[in-house]
């Protein structure tokens, strides 16, 4: 009956993740044509199109911009997420949930109503078009993603080992820099990935926010598409898939998706 059953459980995963990477299958190829406009299949191969995306100007500027980003949002996030997963889950007080519910609220909007919201918010404050209110803008997404998984983090750390070196004589610091940081150093690196690859790749946020002088990659790629019609997208696309799966395999190779993500 087991037997049965797997062979259908089996097809069916298949098909799932035919589905998923099916933009890929079609993406890869798409990048290597050396025509002049987008043609399934192509009509002719090369790495022109790799070429012209490394010489773009536009290109280059909004990959800076859009990594410069995503490390400040990273490290801010962290030094936020942290603290206050560390607070929520191991102190007790008022309003506790209530903080919890505040701090992931915006894991429950959908992007662009809550990029209207910021909108509507950074008028007033003037900060469209400019580096803070984009960085305050991702923190908005990145933050609670990183609440979330050091929640799990925190969660799956023995309070008991913590309670027993500080009854050995260890203080507090001591504490923290030999047994805490070390047992929460996956879901810390999980967290920075998550926030790095969230706010390196946000483009519906980014749209409501950026301006003529401050655009990011993504943003880049998106106007792009609208007025032309050849294969660098595709070629771009191919980079930046190959350097998020570079990063889950550094992850997967250092501790293991699994561990990281506090299973």
């Amino acid at each position: 009956m087991i037997g049965q059953l797997t062979l259908p459980f089996r097809l069916l995963v298949a098909c799932i993740y035919l589905f998923l990477l099916a933009p890929i299958l079609i993406v890869l190829p798409l990048s290597f044509s050396n025509d002049s406009y987008i043609t399934f299949p192509p009509e002719s191969w090369g790495l022109r199109w790799y070429a012209a995306m490394f010489s773009h100007a536009g290109f280059a500027q909004a990959l800076w911009i859009s990594f410069v980003i995503a490390i400040t949002v990273t490290v801010l996030g962290l030094a936020a997420g942290v603290p206050a997963a560390f607070a929520i889950r191991r102190r007790k007080f008022i309003g506790r949930e209530f903080l919890l519910n505040l701090f992931t609220a915006p894991l429950l909007l959908p992007s662009i109503v809550l990029g209207l919201a910021i909108l509507l918010v950074f008028v007033q404050a003037r900060l469209l078009g400019t580096y803070t209110g984009l960085i305050i803008a991702h923190l908005i997404i990145t933050t609670p993603y990183v609440i979330r998984i050091m929640l799990t983090a925190f969660s799956t750390l023995p309070p008991s080992v913590e309670d027993a070196a500080t009854m050995l004589g260890a203080s507090p610091f001591t504490v923290v820099r030999r047994i805490t940081l070390p047992l929460m150093m996956p879901g810390f690196i999980a967290s920075a990935a998550l926030s790095f690859l969230l706010s390196f790749d946000e483009v519906v946020i980014s749209l409501f926010i950026t301006g003529p002088r401050l655009r990011t990659l993504p943003v880049e790629i998106f106007d792009y598409v609208e007025s032309q019609t050849d294969p660098m997208t595709a070629a771009v696309s191919v980079v930046l898939v190959a350097a998020t799966l570079a990063i889950i395999f550094l992850i997967e190779r250092t501790l293991g998706l699994s561990r990281t993500m506090g299973k």
